[in-house]
């Protein structure tokens, strides 16, 4: 029995030594990769594909020409922009893998060395990332009291706990009563909790705001559903049939043929993190003078942010005002709805929340020009239920009956839709929705007229928060 415990004794002394020479032999492994790394890092920031070749080996400068890779990188690397984030991603085989966030994308970088040290093969590859659930339980301002703080805790929980995202603020009003629930981070590693005047972007949900603009200039009689959107338009867009064809009540139902966006939304000095911040009207109006129509207006359902941009553009130019002016005026102003805008004064920006994408990555905020109306907009969740509550509430007012008229099913030959809002019915029971997103928020807006009842949900990550609204909403039903 003594030999046999020796023996073990022995076999696990010698698992050891060699696990820790292993362990070792990585660690080397990587310290010899990173020297190389960093260099690689520094000369792609520099736009020097001269320094990277000559950190390729004799073997590897013999395979590959220079002025190919140079094509490789100015073609493929460069136009990213700047590394501004990178990490190591692992070895396998002797391969050492780094993760690179660029201004305007994300690679692997895959790289092999020799003995000594000069790479002999260097390859980029689109990142992909690994969710998982968190170890420990995020915080949460959830007390934990009530049956339904519980069962919000366990729809939230399912969200919260994966690895990509940050932060989450839940807002449900019932029959009057208004209850908030923060969980996660308005910033990774801060510790401080989402609360219900946490200011995130609430993506599409706007365009729900530029529906009720326009129901009230049809109310006022400034603009009909039924006019030909280029009775707004400068002249040079008349020349284009297919615009003639569409109707304003087209661009608010995505029933107008146009594409989701622009043939040139996407340009040579575009902001890949911040696309819509730097298309301006000038582009827009270019873009329309030649486009094609995917289908007759009217007929098929195509959510398009280029038709409520459109719209938007109508607006401003039938009212003189901006956007922001028209959503003040018309909206947040009569609702005291005072953390909701596009521009972020000081005093609004100490609580707007940092952004991440789907990787869990710090990403930028997006800002907007001409395409405003179908996302610019940022907000709490006690903003979005004050905007529910005057939805549900349709009290005799021009704003209550802009809102009535958004209510007002426009099309159903497929999702049925009012201007701006989507609509599903559960047996008798009728709910208008909206979620929105952009490259780091995530939100859902939904709400029940006849119930009285309501739900917000907003995250600082791009990752889906439908799931965790509607779950709510059915444990508000049950």
């Amino acid at each position: 029995m003594k030999s046999i415990k020796l023996t073990y004794l022995l076999v696990s002394v010698l698992l050891l030594s060699l696990s820790s020479f292993k362990i070792q032999a990585q660690s080397n492994q990587q310290q010899r990769s990173d020297s190389v790394f960093f260099a690689i890092k520094k000369y792609i920031d520099q736009r020097n594909t001269s320094l990277i070749y000559a950190l390729g080996s004799e073997e590897y400068r013999k395979a590959v020409n220079e002025k190919n890779l140079n094509t490789f990188f100015e073609k493929e690397i460069y136009p990213l922009g700047r590394i501004k984030q990178s990490s190591f991603d692992g070895l396998d085989n002797a391969i050492s893998r780094y993760k690179l966030v660029f201004e305007s994308g994300k690679l692997v970088l895959s790289f092999a060395l020799d003995k000594e040290n000069k790479f002999n093969s260097i390859t980029f590859t689109p990142f992909k990332s690994v969710i998982f659930n968190k170890p420990v339980p995020v915080a949460t301002s959830n007390i934990l009291k009530s049956v339904l703080d519980r069962q919000v805790d366990s729809i939230a929980r399912a969200y919260i706990q994966k690895s990509n995202t940050v932060g989450l603020s839940i807002g449900i009003l019932n029959n009057g009563v208004v209850q908030n629930y923060g969980y996660g981070e308005t910033e990774k590693g801060k510790g401080k909790l989402p609360d219900a005047n946490t200011i995130f972007e609430i993506g599409s949900i706007t365009k729900t705001f530029t529906a009720s603009i326009l129901a009230h200039y049809v109310n006022e009689g400034k603009i009909s559903l039924s006019d030909p959107i280029t009775k707004y338009l400068p002249d040079s867009l008349f020349a284009n049939p297919e615009l003639q064809k569409i109707k304003i009540i087209n661009l608010s139902n995505h029933t107008s043929g146009l594409p989701s966006l622009p043939a040139n939304f996407i340009y040579k000095g575009m902001d890949r993190f911040d696309p819509y911040k730097s298309y301006n009207e000038k582009m827009l109006f270019a873009s329309l003078k030649t486009c094609k129509l995917r289908s007759v207006p009217g007929e098929v359902y195509s959510y398009s942010n280029q038709a409520v941009g459109l719209l938007g553009v109508i607006l401003e130019r039938v009212s003189g005002k901006t956007y922001e002016q028209l959503m003040q005026h018309l909206v947040t102003v009569p609702l005291k709805m005072n953390s909701t805008c596009q521009y972020l004064t000081p005093l609004l920006s100490s609580r707007f929340v940092k952004v991440y994408d789907a990787d869990g990555d710090e990403t930028k905020p997006w800002d907007f020009d001409a395409l405003a109306a179908c996302g610019c907009l940022r907000s709490t969740v006690n903003d979005l239920l004050l905007y529910a509550k005057a939805n549900i509430k349709c009290e005799p007012s021009s704003l209550s009956n802009a809102f009535g008229l958004s209510h007002q099913v426009t099309f159903s030959k497929g999702p049925v839709v009012g201007l701006g809002w989507h609509l599903y019915q559960v047996k008798d029971d009728k709910y208008y929705w909206h979620n929105g997103g952009t490259g780091g928020c995530r939100s859902f807006l939904i709400f029940n007229i006849e119930k009285k009842i309501a739900v917000a949900v907003i995250s600082n990550a791009e990752v889906d928060v439908d799931d965790v609204a509607r779950g709510i909403l059915k444990k508000l039903g049950s």
